[in-house]
């Protein structure tokens, strides 16, 4: 069985988050935003989780539907609903369980 991947998350001088994925001999590198106040429109109350928790949580659901090789160079959190509709409604299990 397979590793999962590896992620670094690290926030960028500008705010956004420079995130890292390795899967087995294959790195990606993402830039990452958050929009000011995503976590409380998705129910997230202010302060229970950090942006770059947020950002982590994300990743974890996005590499559980593609591959690391599939996700933009270049995206706002806000954007992952459009493509995965459930995201909004099923991020909050990934922020608690991982």
């Amino acid at each position: 069985m397979a590793s999962p991947p590896s992620l670094v998350v690290a926030m960028d001088v500008d705010g956004n988050f420079a995130v890292k994925v390795r899967d087995g001999t294959v790195e990606t590198s993402h830039l990452v935003s958050v929009p000011s106040g995503f976590g409380l429109e998705l129910g997230l109350g202010l302060g229970t989780i950090s942006d770059e928790d947020l950002v982590r949580a994300s990743f974890v659901f996005l590499l559980e539907r593609e591959p690391a090789t599939s996700i933009l160079a270049e995206f706002s959190l806000d954007l992952i609903s459009s493509y995965f509709p459930e995201y909004r409604r099923e991020i909050r299990k990934y922020i608690e369980n991982h």
